[in-house]
């Protein structure tokens, strides 16, 4: 269990420092910015590198979300859940505090929103709770079908991360502007630590939104792929 609670702590803190140091760091740039196109393949390229590297070692979740959806699924059991969360939470706190480290090291530096998600004043786009809410539900269902089809036995052996890194770039091409894209509660709830806004006040429902998508997945899944 170690091995496997290090692998999810290793991912998820490359997720979080390669994705919202993409955001925090590179983003913006003068004249050279990555925008939100690179921070979206940011994102992508850390779950694919890091599902060929630990995936074979704990199954690549990353992420609370996904670990709920693939225990509602019944592909993983019920008695790692809550270990796996630790680790994912912790990891995603680690890589924002190194990010911090570093991004503070320029002059006149102000941690802002620290690439964290939020609704109304706190959405890139002015989006609401309900806008909010809906998306992050529905990207989140999305991307659990993408892990469950993509490591089913009847899809081509080898491909999956590729599925699931550029099934999450796709859902942050979509979702950036309007609450700059969680699908993660991990991911979440490390920069919501550092940011000098209200994002904590906001983390409950980047808690509540991918879990409760995560579940809508699996349940599809268990309805319709499934069933050959």
């Amino acid at each position: 269990m170690f091995k496997k609670l290090s692998a999810e702590f290793l991912g998820t803190f490359w997720l979080v420092f390669g994705g919202c140091g993409s955001a925090v760091l590179a983003a913006a740039f003068p004249e050279v910015g990555i925008g939100l196109l690179g921070v979206s393949f940011a994102f992508g390229l850390t779950v694919l590198t890091m599902a060929y590297t630990v995936g074979g070692i704990s199954g690549g979740h990353f992420n609370p979300a996904v670990s709920v959806g693939l225990t509602v699924a019944g592909k993983f059991p019920a008695s790692s859940l809550v270990p796996y969360i630790v680790a994912q939470v912790v990891g995603a706190i680690a890589a924002a505090a190194v990010l911090y480290l570093v991004a503070s090291g320029k002059a006149g530096f102000t941690a802002g929103g620290f690439a964290s998600n939020g609704y109304g004043e706190l959405s890139p786009g002015g989006y609401s709770l309900t806008a909010a809410l809906v998306i992050e539900v529905v990207l989140t269902a999305f991307f659990l079908l993408i892990i469950l089809g993509s490591t089913h036995g009847r899809a081509p052996v080898g491909f999956a991360p590729i599925a699931i890194g550029l099934g999450l770039t796709l859902i942050h091409l979509v979702s950036i502007p309007v609450t700059n894209t969680s699908v993660n509660p991990a991911r979440s709830t490390g920069v919501a630590l550092f940011a000098e806004t209200a994002a904590l006040s906001q983390l409950w429902l980047f808690w509540v939104a991918p879990i409760l998508g995560a579940v809508i997945g699996a349940v599809i899944w268990k309805i319709v792929g499934e069933n050959d």
